[in-house]
């Protein structure tokens, strides 16, 4: 893995707790949760086709 990779698996896994931490403290509903997870894997298949 590149440089730019792991920083977007890093950003990716970071940005996924931070949905998990506030759907599990009551402050965004499932899917809402679910909308921004899609929108984190978006980015990361993104940063990952950009590598091929």
């Amino acid at each position: 893995m590149t440089d730019d990779i792991d920083t977007a698996v890093t950003d990716f896994l970071d940005a996924a707790e931070r949905v998990y931490d506030e759907y599990d403290d009551g402050y965004i509903d499932a899917d809402a949760a679910l909308s921004r997870l899609g929108d984190h894997v978006s980015t990361l298949r993104d940063a990952h086709e950009g590598e091929e």
